[in-house]
């Protein structure tokens, strides 16, 4: 996709970084909880967390390895992330990185394991990512997990999901869907061993003015909600109160995949 997509994607974010950064919901979770127990990263792991955002994942994991390599597109989110981890003050082996993830600025074998979390739908061309995270994974041991929302199967709920995201966000690309996921991982010469789906409930107010919305786009994404047919509301168990969307839940979806190592 064309440079300027890039471009947006950083100047989106730079604007929007602080919202990241202080969005409980990103802090913890089941999904982080099951990453954890897949991954069984030791004291001589080197993970790479990409696209980290508000680093969240990153200080998740960080007091199980031996260090994490935080890498972001947005400077100004790597940014605050560090003043983030910093004021936390529980973890000092996490490093930054600006680096863009279809073309990871890191050595072929440099880490043992990769997380990346919440971000692919902002990808360009996530097989060339997929690619880039196998090449910097290290033979025989390199293993990933990969969190991000769920695209649903049904073809009307997946027009809707993928039109009030970039009503919200216009640097959302695409979500996908379990088995799109699994054919993408799978070419990039991963061994899928376990996929998990959890349900996210979104605080609509919290969610919609996190992506820098202003009242009136606020107001637009809330009555296309609204005027959603009622298979949209059950899917996503939106709730409302006197014509105001409150909250919704999607499901994001887990992979967890090994490097298969090239003949």
């Amino acid at each position: 996709m064309a440079k300027d997509f890039k471009t947006r994607v950083r100047e989106q974010f730079s604007r929007t970084a602080d919202g990241y950064i202080h969005d409980k919901g990103f802090a913890g979770g089941a999904d982080l909880e099951e990453a954890l127990n897949l991954l069984q990263p030791g004291s001589d792991d080197t993970l790479l967390d990409v696209a980290c955002g508000g680093g969240h994942t990153a200080m998740f994991f960080a007091p199980h390895v031996r260090s994490v390599v935080a890498s972001d597109l947005t400077m100004q989110m790597l940014k605050k992330a560090q003043e983030f981890l910093s004021e936390e003050g529980r973890v000092d082996n996490v490093t930054f990185r600006e680096a863009d993830a279809e073309d990871l600025p890191f050595p072929a074998g440099s880490f043992t394991a990769l997380t990346c979390r919440i971000a692919p739908h902002h990808f360009a061309d996530v097989p060339r990512a997929l690619n880039e995270f196998h090449r910097v994974l290290r033979r025989h041991v390199g293993r990933m997990v990969i969190i991000d929302t769920l695209l649903p199967d049904d073809p009307e709920i997946a027009e809707f999901y993928q039109t009030m995201e970039q009503m919200r966000d216009p640097t959302h690309v695409r979500a996908y869907t379990e088995p799109e996921w699994v054919r993408m991982v799978s070419g990039a010469l991963f061994d899928v061993k376990h996929t998990a789906i959890f349900p996210k409930t979104h605080d609509f107010p919290e969610w919609s003015r996190r992506s820098g919305l202003d009242a009136a786009g606020v107001k637009r994404l809330n009555q296309f909600f609204i005027d959603a047919p009622d298979k949209i509301h059950d899917y996503f168990q939106i709730e409302t109160f006197a014509g105001e969307v409150e909250a919704y839940t999607d499901r994001k979806l887990l992979i967890y995949a090994t490097r298969i190592d090239k003949k």
